[in-house]
């Protein structure tokens, strides 16, 4: 096999074969389509690429619109969810409560 598929976004297993328009693992089962993730490709402030439910940290002090709360550098956030839009992240940033940002303004933590 000379294809060289991307690992399955669920489980990270590299057996990910083909059939047809759709990717599929044979590990997890689950079933996703290529153009569809490359498409939805967002990345962090340094170019890592994002996934639902990855560790970020906010890399410059944010201020929130409409109050007078700042959300401050290194702030580590937890479960992010990727959505479409000007802000591409949901998510819950303690001390704070669910908001949006955008992806320029964090760095993935590897974990």
């Amino acid at each position: 096999m000379t294809e060289n598929l991307p690992p399955c976004p669920e489980c990270s297993s590299t057996y990910t074969y083909q059939v047809d328009a759709l990717l599929t693992c044979p590990e997890c089962g689950h079933e996703w389509s290529l153009q569809a993730e490359a498409e939805a490709e967002i990345r962090d402030s340094v170019g890592n690429v994002l996934r639902d439910g990855d560790t970020v940290t906010v890399i410059k002090d944010l201020k929130i619109k409409g109050s007078s709360s700042v959300v401050k550098v290194g702030t580590k956030v937890r479960g992010i969810r990727l959505v479409a839009g000007d802000h591409d992240i949901d998510c819950k940033i303690p001390g704070i409560g669910q908001m949006g940002l955008k992806s320029q303004f964090v760095k993935k933590v590897s974990e």
